[in-house]
């Protein structure tokens, strides 16, 4: 299995989330009762655990706010796949994203770096949001 067969998981509250990357939109959830924009789809709202959300797409920019560069494979990942860039990422919508960097020049991200979203394909015609320097 490689990271390319991953299939998201079916779940209510994160459907639309996943339909959205079909079309490579990258939708977050706002909180109805406390306004506040949340990132990894959820349940319940982690700021007053109210469960009533709408849904807002991203603009899919922001900057590194703390990166780190690996050279061992994980899980799913060939020596193929090395170096690889993990970044938390913030959005210029106001959350934190944990997701790769991608690119030729991803070893050399560091923080403060703008960053634009990227879509990788997966399966059931999903996409997982990367990104990639904008410079």
């Amino acid at each position: 299995m490689s990271q390319s067969d991953f299939l998201p998981p079916e779940r209510p509250g994160t459907a639309p989330y996943w339909d959205a990357t079909r079309s490579r939109r990258l939708l977050l959830q706002r909180c109805r009762a406390c306004g506040q924009l949340i990132h990894h789809p959820r349940e319940a709202c982690p700021h007053c655990l109210a469960q009533d959300f709408v849904w807002e797409e991203s603009t899919g920019r922001g900057s590194v706010h703390a990166v780190s560069v690996h050279h061992r494979p994980f899980e799913v990942m060939t020596t193929q796949d090395c170096p690889y860039v993990v970044a938390f990422v913030d959005l210029d919508d106001g959350v934190r994203f944990l997701s790769d960097i991608v690119g030729p020049d991803r070893e050399t991200a560091a923080v403060g770096d703008r960053v634009r979203l990227v879509w990788k394909p997966v399966a059931g015609g999903c996409h997982l949001p990367l990104f990639e320097l904008d410079r």
